[in-house]
Order: C-alpha cells, then structure tokens, then sequence
C-alpha cells in the first residue's frame, strides 16, 4: 500500500474567479509608463502581496525559449534591474539575444504588467555594490552555486557552501567575476486590470525608439 494518500483531483475546468477591482483608463497611465510600473509596484508592496517584486523573466536563444522567477531589484528611467550568475542558462540566452520580455502578476490586485524590451549587462561597479548590499549568506549561496550546470549530488553544492564558508566566515566574500546584474529597457509596457465577467481592462504603452516618446492604446481583453 502506498505512504502517500490518494491525490485529489481537481476539475480545473470549473475554476473560476471573476475580478471586481478598480477599474483602468488611458489617463491612468503616466506619460512615462515606467513611473505607473512604478506606482504599481507600491501599491502592490503597500497591499503586502507575496513577492511584490518577483517577475517571470523570459529569454530565448534562438532555438528554444525559456522562463523563470527573478526578483526586480531596481527600477527607474533606464528600465528594470536583476541579477543572476552570469554563467547560467538564462545569462547565456541574453548574452546570445538580447530580447526579453517579463511579467509581474500581484493576485490581490487582480492586476498584471507585461513588459518588453532588450537588456544590457549592468557595470562592474553596480553589480558589486548590489552584492555588497546583500545578507552574508546570500552572498555565499550566490558564489557557491554553479547555477544551471548538472550536480553530482546535493552534497557537492553543500561542500562547496561550507569551502567558501571557511574561507571567509563572516560571509564576506567579494562579488565573483561570473556574477552580476542586467538591465532591461521597455520598449513595450501593458498594463491589466482584472473586471468583472472577463471585461479586463488591458492598456498597452510602446515606445518610439526614434523619439523617444510613448504611445498608448487600448487592448481587448
């Protein structure tokens, strides 16, 4: 007989849950999508939702795409910032393809923002002062880890924590050359507002590269 109960099976067909939040406007967007982006974040921040930074990054090197959690750890006129090991598979897809495109999701909210645009590898001099900034611990887990690459075991990641933790034990180990941040810059920002009976408000902000300056247009949910 199995250890584990039997497992429940959801219809998940009759899920259902219908949005009844603020609505959206056109005018409810800043000339500068990015500073409402910002707004936003507050607000998701202010509503304690889980994570109000974690954003589905995703990449694509030509052949296959890929997505993943990542943390926004800045935002501001140049566009929105994270970091990872430079060495992983989703540093690798954006050394090859420089377009990416994110999604912050806040279900409390009912709301969502898609965003487009191409990254750049931030300078040296950010990516350490970001990893200075972080607890101890992280930095050792961040320097410890070859992120992506096959491991013989959760033992060998462990070793190489409790190496790097003798080495420098109280956790102040420098930023690692193979690891810093990115910076991606929107070219196309959208905004959704869940509504009631699947009439969701979507506004889409691009940007004219030539000008510099915005358009905004409604989407049919």
């Amino acid at each position: 007989m199995s250890q584990f109960p039997e497992p429940l099976h959801v219809d998940l067909a009759a899920l259902r849950v219908d949005y009844s939040q603020r609505s959206l406007s056109e005018a409810d967007i800043d000339g500068d999508p990015i500073k409402t982006l910002q707004v936003w974040i507050d607000e998701a921040v202010a509503a304690k939702t889980n994570e109000p930074n974690a954003m589905a990054l995703a990449t694509c090197d030509g052949r296959r795409p890929g997505v993943r959690m990542v943390l926004l750890k800045g935002i501001d006129a140049g566009g929105l910032t994270f970091f990872t090991n430079y060495q992983s598979r989703k540093a690798a897809e954006l050394d090859s393809n420089a377009n990416a495109a994110c999604v912050f999701w806040w279900p409390q909210l009912h709301r969502q923002v898609r965003v487009e645009g191409s990254v750049l590898r931030t300078s040296v001099e950010e990516s350490a002062a970001y990893f200075d900034s972080r607890p101890p611990m992280s930095r050792l887990g961040s320097a410890a880890s070859p992120q992506s690459q096959v491991l013989a075991s959760r033992e060998e990641l462990e070793e190489r924590f409790a190496d790097l933790q003798r080495q420098y034990p109280g956790g102040n180990i420098p930023c690692p050359p193979h690891w810093g941040g990115y910076r991606l810059t929107p070219h196309l920002i959208e905004f959704w507002q869940g509504r009631l009976s699947r009439m969701h408000d979507r506004i889409e902000c691009a940007l004219d590269r030539e000008t510099g300056k915005w358009t905004t247009r409604r989407l049919a949910p």
